[in-house]
């Protein structure tokens, strides 16, 4: 009996590996909250669990929207984020001394994290539109520019650096996937380079500490590289195979701050060591792979782009995060998507892979 005959249709194109791979993920960050509340579901592993199943939930729904809604949603979608961050200035509710968030009663809805996909599809979107024989002429540089610019200059005001950063690569990986000149990306680098003590001035205190903590750690100990130091000590702890289960000290005892949000991976990495590390590394990889491989199989310049747009966009978060905890880049709120206690990073990427799935399942039907 052929097998397709006894699945129902609505389960029949579901990628079940990469929603595997997820659950995997995700499994593992509850164990590691789990911990990190000291044995206990409550206060961040239940919750944290409900997000994940309605989430996965999202995904497979926007799964069914097709390429082509994609498509058509790209430009327009953008446009409504761009209001709501410009209704942030206006009227967002300030919360640790940034203002992000719009309150809208039920929910504190952040735009920002909203555009880290969407400024994928507009790109995608424009490239698409554009006549293959323009891409190395002037009008090929500037609308896009204008569309990463905008939202990233918007977020970086709140001031999120962090996702200001993460908006702008997104967008200029699709531009660069796109076919756009290496020398112009060269000398943008440059520009920034030249430009970046002047923009090191302009930044708000925090922000030059993040950096010159980044640099040299050790000049502030219990101050601003508190948390690097620990991270790193956290880490080193935990050897090739970890603590044990419950068995870490720097979390438990509280010398490890954000242990449950965006340091979680040290937590991880005390109790699991370094084995525990690579495997959750790995599974990340495979995701990034399996979006890459939707990419690949992907037939129009849409779907090509926004594809592997969405896919280092998932690779964006794993890589800071990461450099962030192990000291290799400055501490920028970057959370680990999928294990990091929170819904804002698991919803981004859920709405990425949702969109993944939508265009690999219209390239599978073509």
């Amino acid at each position: 009996m052929n097998r397709d005959s006894i699945v129902p249709m609505p389960l029949r194109h579901i990628p079940w590996r990469l929603l595997l791979l997820v659950v995997a993920v995700g499994g593992f960050g509850l164990v590691v909250l789990y911990s990190a509340a000291g044995g206990s579901m409550s206060p961040w592993a239940l919750s944290q669990g409900i997000r994940l199943t309605m989430f996965i939930g999202l995904a497979i729904a926007i799964s069914w929207l097709g390429e082509d809604r994609l498509k058509m949603a790209a430009l327009p979608t953008y446009v409504v984020i761009v209001v709501m961050l410009l209704l942030v200035e206006l009227f967002g509710f300030v919360g640790g001394g940034s203002r992000r968030w719009l309150d809208l009663g039920f929910i504190r809805l952040q735009p920002s994290e909203l555009m880290k996909p969407v400024i994928v599809l507009a790109v995608a979107r424009f490239y698409d539109l554009l006549p293959a024989g323009e891409i190395r002429r002037f009008g090929a540089i500037w609308p896009p520019a204008l569309l990463i610019g905008i939202p990233g200059a918007l977020v970086l005001v709140q001031p999120d650096l962090g996702t200001a950063t993460m908006i702008c690569a997104g967008g200029i990986t699709v531009a660069f996937l796109a076919g756009l000149p290496l020398r112009l990306f060269a000398g943008a680098a440059l520009a920034i380079a030249a430009a970046f003590p002047i923009a090191l001035s302009m930044m708000h205190g925090y922000q030059r500490d993040r950096i010159e903590i980044f640099l040299n750690p050790e000049s502030d100990p219990l101050g601003t590289g508190y948390h690097i130091i620990q991270s790193k000590i956290a880490i080193g702890s935990g050897g090739i195979f970890g603590k044990g289960f419950l068995g870490g000290t720097q979390s438990h005892l509280d010398y490890l701050p954000e242990r449950h949000t965006d340091f979680v991976f040290a937590t991880m990495a005390e109790e699991w060591g370094l084995i525990g590390g690579l495997v959750l590394i790995l599974l990340y990889l495979l995701i990034i792979r399996w979006g890459m491989g939707v990419a690949a199989r992907a037939k129009g310049r849409f779907a090509r782009l926004t594809a592997a747009g969405l896919s280092t966009t998932i690779f964006f978060y794993m890589a800071i995060n990461l450099s962030m905890v192990m000291g290799l880049a400055p501490v920028v709120g970057i959370p680990l998507p999928l294990v990091s206690f929170g819904g804002s990073a698991m919803m981004t990427v859920l709405i990425c892979l949702g969109m993944l799935m939508a265009i690999d399942r219209s390239s599978r039907r073509l």
